[in-house]
């Protein structure tokens, strides 16, 4: 039912846990499914992140969404994180059933949560970022 790659990130997720003093934060959920993620981001002067971090609540797919989409973005610019899309984290784990694909929306919109958040303490705009629809904040 599950990759290898999955149950690796379900088993052992990287870069759980929060980020203090972060240089943004976002919060998503899904209320069908009771999934609830945040992704932390340090970002540096010349815009790439430094650190990313994650506290998921919800089902082992969740988890592993979020871990996975957090080593996508470690590293890059705010513009090739904006880039990491649903899709990518699915790909990176080998794949999703599809009764689970809605985590790696999770993923991704909780990427772009953070990314705004991120740009609103800045007082800039990243070309082609959107407003998330809903953030849960708890």
């Amino acid at each position: 039912m599950y990759s290898e790659k999955v149950m690796d990130h379900f088993n052992n997720p990287r870069n759980m846990g929060e980020i203090e003093n972060p240089s943004g934060v976002g919060t998503v959920g899904n209320a069908k499914c009771g999934d609830i993620m945040r992704i932390y981001l340090d970002v540096d002067e010349a815009g790439i992140i430094r650190d990313v971090k994650f506290k998921t609540f919800g089902c082992g797919a969740a988890v592993a969404t979020s871990s996975m989409a957090t080593e996508l973005v470690k590293g890059k610019t705010v513009e090739e994180a904006l880039q990491v899309t649903n899709k990518a984290v699915m790909e990176a784990l080998d794949g999703l059933p599809p009764v689970k694909v809605h985590c790696s929306l999770l993923a991704e919109e909780a990427i772009h949560a953070a990314l705004w958040d991120y740009a609103n303490r800045q007082g800039i705009v990243i070309e082609g970022l959107k407003e998330p629809v809903a953030d849960i904040t708890a």
